[in-house]
């Protein structure tokens, strides 16, 4: 897909992505920063709100201001990201990004052995999702699977993952 495709705007002019993306990449990576405190997810978000964007979001100039549709598209898809991290992270406590300093190089390579050590299959649907931020439904046509397959085993591997990590833990 060409960064030169077009959005008309409020004001009746058209711009390009590559202009809009110039336009308001800062003031979406300082919104996203601002509210997180997280670096790389704010980057990504940024990128994930033009690249959704470009894959068909469809811009109604009827519908209110353009910065106003942008700054949606950034909020929901940031407020997604955060929902799937709170997840992943009371499943597994310590692995939270505010306690990474508190985590020791051992207890890292803890999780990251318990992850290596999960059957293939679980071990896909584990590290699309919460690793790459992939949606189940993403994650599922990556897979070529249904949905009802990536949750049945994000369910078994968090299950594994709890029990292998709290021995882990306990031999402490």
């Amino acid at each position: 897909m060409s960064l030169s495709r077009e959005i008309r705007l409020e004001n009746g002019c058209s711009e390009t992505i590559e202009t809009l993306y110039e336009m308001y990449r800062k003031p979406l990576y300082t919104f996203v920063f601002r509210y997180t405190g997280d670096q790389q997810l704010s980057i990504d978000v940024v990128q994930d709100t033009f690249e959704k964007l470009l894959k068909g979001h469809q811009y109604s100039p009827e519908k209110g201001k353009f910065k106003t549709y942008l700054f949606q598209i950034a909020y929901n898809t940031m407020a997604t990201r955060l929902k799937r991290r709170k997840k992943f992270w009371s499943l597994l406590p310590f692995v939270a990004a505010d306690n990474t300093s508190a985590i020791s190089m051992e207890e890292r390579l803890s999780v990251q052995k318990a992850v290596q050590q999960l059957p293939e299959l679980q071990r896909a649907v584990v590290l699309l999702t919460y690793y790459h931020d992939l949606t189940q439904k993403e994650a599922a046509e990556i897979l070529g699977i249904p949905v009802g397959t990536v949750k049945s085993r994000l369910h078994h591997a968090m299950k594994k993952l709890k029990e292998d990590l709290e021995v882990d833990g306990d031999e402490k």
